[in-house]
């Protein structure tokens, strides 16, 4: 099964991913520290969709030797999202669309103030930052968490519920 998770910086996306990937004992790959280390190689400055691509090969092959994946992005794409669903689908696994938000915006202004990263050399975005990113809508296509009602334990509850729901 592979489980992407999309969203905005700061709504608790990685809490919840690192939940649901111990829980399941699935690899949880995460966008942030792939692109980090593309910029810290020195190869590159701006990473653009090459993090993705590289999460997609990561992702493939884990899938491929039986492993579950927790995808863990921004996805502000739907190209993105239908690109997870792909890579499930030629490895012959599920995949369930996970779109995390903070429907209070107090309190994701609050989150992404008082946030430190636990990645070297990472910068965090700001509230404008992110209240300025360009994000494609979430249509119907994944299991909606808001976790300004729900804490990281409880939302990876419905997850797991969700994925025990699906052939």
């Amino acid at each position: 099964m592979l489980i992407a998770l999309t969203g905005l910086p700061g709504t608790g996306k990685t809490t919840i991913a690192r939940l649901l990937a111990e829980r399941l004992g699935a690899v949880h790959l995460r966008i942030d520290t792939i692109e980090r280390a593309l910029v810290a190689s020195g190869s590159m400055s701006d990473v653009g969709a090459a993090g993705y691509e590289v999460a997609y090969g990561v992702a493939a092959d884990n899938l491929g030797r039986g492993l579950s994946v927790v995808a863990d992005c921004v996805n502000p794409v739907a190209a993105s999202r239908r690109q997870w669903a792909r890579v499930a689908a030629e490895a012959g696994r599920g995949c369930l669309m996970v779109h995390v938000v903070c429907s209070d915006a107090a309190e994701h202004r609050r989150r992404l103030a008082t946030r430190t990263s636990d990645i070297a050399g990472q910068v965090l975005p700001s509230w404008e930052a992110v209240r300025g990113m360009r994000f494609e809508p979430v249509a119907g296509e994944a299991l909606l968490l808001d976790t300004a009602t729900l804490d990281p334990g409880r939302a990876a509850d419905v997850v797991l519920q969700a994925v025990a729901g699906r052939p």
